[in-house]
């Protein structure tokens, strides 16, 4: 694990820290001012718990329930039972990385000094995190409103010793076993720390933390396979002048034109060789390039904007507030992550759309401008990357499916108390899938477009030196040139790891400087 520590304070968190604690194994530490105000807040907790008028999370049942006021002696099982029946989740398990940030969010708002739970119990949450404890978390369970609370509930069983977790070995055993063997002692929940672990947009703001990360990754490298492309077809460069983005004036899309430009300099096949079969314009997919990238670069900005909110917010219901008083709010309800995550597999899936439409174009020899037949060695004897494409279209046809937004859904629950509810959890869940399937899709362009590369250099024409860089890191990482045909399986796998682990960016900034 990695040794780096991120510091819990007050104030919320960043996403470069939930990627570290997610996806890096970072180690998580308590400040004290979030220790002093855990113990502040419990003060108020504690207070209002020795009252006897109800209320709501203290001294009351829960949704529907919350008219039944609970006595002292009843509190302790009213918290431990909340967290065994809404662990109610089914299906498949949920990724590691995203129950680490589920669990690292849920303690970066209970730290924050608004949840009423005990310092000890945050200090459990940073234990089970550090010792790399994992619950099982399923599939479904969540509908994105008083939080996503079958997954958090099953994060919550695990601190209490209960239900099934996975150890840093990857080996599922009861939880119980894994705490003790971590000198990790079971917590006995109080007064709303049961409601307090449980009702947080967690989950889908985790997600989409990671999603913007991958996505700012993909969208690079989308702009390097577009420029590709653009080079492979012979198409002109002078589409991305800063000029003509400048009278159009939407952020992204300058970025995307100016990538593009960087990686075309010093190309021999930019719009210098159409005499043979003359054209106007360029094709939408290859011209369009920069609108079409730039609108999706927005749209991230945007989402970027929701989630440093949501990390800089403290959701919870009731909250404990500065001047003492303990408030029920609908702050759980996960709108405004979930509509964002719809947004983004809309974008990610027209992103994939226009690779696709590109990659075909490379393998039409109507009208890829003299290249062979599907990029084929003897075509007709070698059917090239007809199937690659294929591929590449089913893709893109899952990624249609997948932008259907999930946050226009909603089912009442709880005896219609919980009546109109986000399904930001279903959001991300797809968007979690389209996201790997972007990235299959730009590594089949980047396939094709580097392989279109090379048999314009056989012809005598001579690339871009960025895209020689890219040409050259992506055979080195073992996907194949030119040539007869081969199983071509290992080859696209090797691509889409080489464009997911962020190489082919890093291939072309030495020649090109930063790319945004």
């Amino acid at each position: 694990m990695d040794m780096h520590t991120v510091v819990v304070g007050t104030s919320g968190t960043t996403a470069e820290d939930v990627v570290a604690v997610a996806r890096h194994g970072a180690r998580v530490e308590l400040s004290a001012a979030a220790v002093e105000a855990l113990t502040a807040a419990r003060l108020i907790v504690d207070a209002l718990a020795a009252k006897p008028e109800p209320v709501y999370g203290v001294s009351t049942g829960f949704g529907a329930l919350a008219s039944r006021h609970i006595s002292p002696e009843l509190r302790a099982q009213l918290q431990r039972n909340i967290v065994r029946s809404h662990a109610a989740g089914m299906g498949p398990r949920v990724e590691r990385e995203v129950v680490r940030a589920l669990m690292f969010l849920r303690l970066k708002t209970v730290a924050s000094g608004h949840t009423g739970v005990r310092p000890e119990v945050a200090q459990t949450m940073a234990d089970v995190l550090n010792a790399g404890i994992t619950p099982v978390v399923h599939e479904y369970g969540s509908l994105g409103c008083s939080g996503d609370l079958a997954p958090l509930s099953h994060c919550a069983l695990t601190l209490m010793g209960e239900g099934d977790a996975e150890g840093p070995a990857g080996t599922v055993r009861p939880a119980g076993e894994l705490l003790a063997a971590h000198g990790i002692a079971p917590v006995e929940l109080r007064e709303k720390e049961g409601l307090a672990l449980l009702n947080g947009t967690d989950g889908m703001l985790g997600m989409l933390v990671m999603a913007l990360a991958d996505l700012k990754n993909l969208y690079t490298s989308a702009d390097i396979t577009a420029a590709l492309s653009l080079e492979a077809l012979l198409g002109t460069d002078k589409v991305l002048a800063p000029e003509l983005h400048a009278i159009r004036p939407h952020p992204g899309q300058g970025v995307s034109a100016d990538n593009m430009l960087r990686v075309l300099a010093g190309s021999g096949l930019t719009g210098h060789h159409q005499d043979d079969a003359p054209r106007v314009q360029d094709a939408y997919s290859v011209r369009c390039a920069p609108q079409v990238n730039g609108a999706g670069r927005d749209t991230l900005d945007h989402a970027a904007v929701v989630a440093g909110r949501e990390l800089a917010s403290s959701v919870d219901n009731p909250v404990v507030l500065p001047d003492g008083r303990v408030e029920s709010n609908g702050n759980f309800h996960g709108a405004p992550v979930a509509y964002v995550l719809d947004f983004l597999a809309i974008v990610a899936a027209d992103l994939g759309s226009i690779c696709e439409r590109r990659t075909d174009r490379l393998l039409d020899k109507n009208r890829s401008h003299g290249l062979p037949p599907f990029l084929a060695d003897d075509a007709g004897v070698d059917s090239g990357l007809m199937i690659a494409q294929y591929t590449q279209a089913a893709l893109v046809s899952e990624m249609k499916r997948l932008a259907v937004p999930a946050s226009a859904d909603s089912i009442p629950s709880s005896a219609m108390q919980e009546d109109h509810v986000s399904m930001g959890w279903s959001a991300a869940r797809k968007l979690r899938t389209a996201v790997d399937n972007l990235a299959r899709i730009v590594a089949v362009e980047l396939y094709a477009a580097t392989r279109a590369v090379e048999i314009r250099a056989a012809q005598g024409l001579t690339p871009a030196p960025a895209s020689q860089a890219a040409v050259d890191a992506l055979r080195a990482a073992g996907a194949q040139g030119p040539g007869p045909d081969r199983f071509l399986a290992p080859d696209l796998a090797a691509a889409d790891t080489f464009v997911r682990e962020g190489r082919l960016v890093a291939a072309v900034e030495p020649v090109t400087g930063p790319l945004a």
